[in-house]
């Protein structure tokens, strides 16, 4: 049975002052009407049940989740007591999985992407699943075609092509991974595209939930552990006391690091469907197109000579952009944000300052 489970822990700083601690990126409607953890949550719902579906995101998110997906048992929203990365998220994950179905196919995939594609998403993850049914030791991860070469993303390094297995023709393009690459400079990114075979790694997987323990067992014992201690009490009284006694006694990894990196049967497929990160406010652009004058605008925004802007704003308060060109202007009831669009990788600066100068009250 497919079990889906969804990463939402991230804070999403590149869209402040949208993203707070308290509403970050995947809580907020910023490619269509719903929230983007609501569309992930629907994406999968058409290859499952929700009822098969778990969130793990940090313990301040939880009842903002709960709300925004009421068709979710209350008990699978998971809040992690402090931030350790993706390794333990997923392990836990795996863990709670593998106590009701020891059979389980998890989907794992973050909460803050786009794939507006849904038919071939789940061909794609039925594929990757009969893939991991016919060699139980498979992991399964989706690599993005590159368009450019991003500074932004990790790289899979792809090998032969996969002929056929048991048999049976590989309907989809798959390899056997040769190599994970960490983020390049452009340089190198250059290469990458030039020399093909490389993809962008989506941070998307699919594989049994026992082989990803068994997995995390191998290489970060310690880790397994108390991840298995935590799952051991879920669903009962104490299962709160332990996640936060267990949770913060292991160290923070990425399911990368600790795994993916290590591991030996570790096929990519190439994603045959639509896919966006929406990493920051430019990729609204993509993702909603421009108006005559160029613009991206979500709100009620008036341009007087002013053109590649993007505009974020409420319907009832309005923006007038006068005379200005590849703008970004974000305006919340507390706090307005004005930067050149090629300046906003500083934004995460703004949000450090923030901190520094003690305004929790815009965080």
């Amino acid at each position: 049975m497919l079990h889906a489970v969804i990463m939402a822990g991230g804070s999403g700083t590149r869209f402040w002052p949208a993203s707070r601690t308290a509403l970050p990126k995947q809580l907020l409607s910023l490619v269509g009407e719903r929230t983007m953890i609501q569309d992930t949550l629907s994406r999968v719902s058409g290859i499952m049940s929700p009822s098969d579906a778990l969130v793990v995101t940090n313990e301040s998110l939880v009842n903002a989740i709960r709300d925004q997906l009421p068709d979710l048992p209350a008990q699978a929203v998971i809040g992690e007591p402090c931030k350790r990365d993706t390794a333990p998220c997923i392990g836990l994950a795996a863990a709670i999985v593998a106590r009701n179905d020891e059979d389980a196919t998890m989907v794992v995939m973050p909460s803050d992407h786009v794939i507006r594609d849904t038919a071939a998403f789940h061909a794609a993850i039925r594929h990757a699943a009969a893939l991991v049914d016919r060699d139980r030791t498979r992991i399964i991860t989706f690599g993005i075609k590159p368009a450019y070469p991003a500074e932004s993303f990790g790289y899979i390094e792809r090998g032969e092509p996969l002929k056929s297995d048991d048999g049976i023709e590989v309907e989809i393009a798959a390899y056997p991974v040769k190599m994970f690459r960490e983020k390049p400079s452009m340089e190198v990114a250059e290469q990458y595209l030039a020399a093909g075979g490389f993809y962008w790694n989506s941070g998307i997987f699919v594989w049994k939930a026992k082989t990803i323990l068994d997995a995390l067992a191998q290489f970060e014992p310690k880790m397994y552990e108390h991840i298995q201690s935590i799952a051991d009490s879920y669903g009962s009284a104490a299962f709160d006391d332990t996640l936060a006694t267990e949770f913060a006694k292991i160290e923070g990894k990425s399911i990368d690091y600790a795994v993916m990196e290590k591991y030996e049967n570790v096929v990519v497929i190439e994603a045959s469907y639509d896919w966006d990160d929406v990493g920051n406010w430019r990729s609204l652009t993509r993702q909603r197109g421009t108006d005559e004058c160029g613009n991206t605008v979500i709100g009620r925004h008036l341009a007087v000579n002013s053109s590649g802007c993007i505009v974020r704003t409420s319907p009832e308060h309005l923006v007038v952009t006068l005379g200005v060109d590849d703008c970004i202007v974000v305006h919340t009831p507390d706090a307005t944000l004005v930067a050149r669009k090629h300046d906003e990788e500083a934004i995460r600066r703004v949000v450090e300052i923030l901190k520094e100068k003690g305004w929790d009250q815009y965080l």
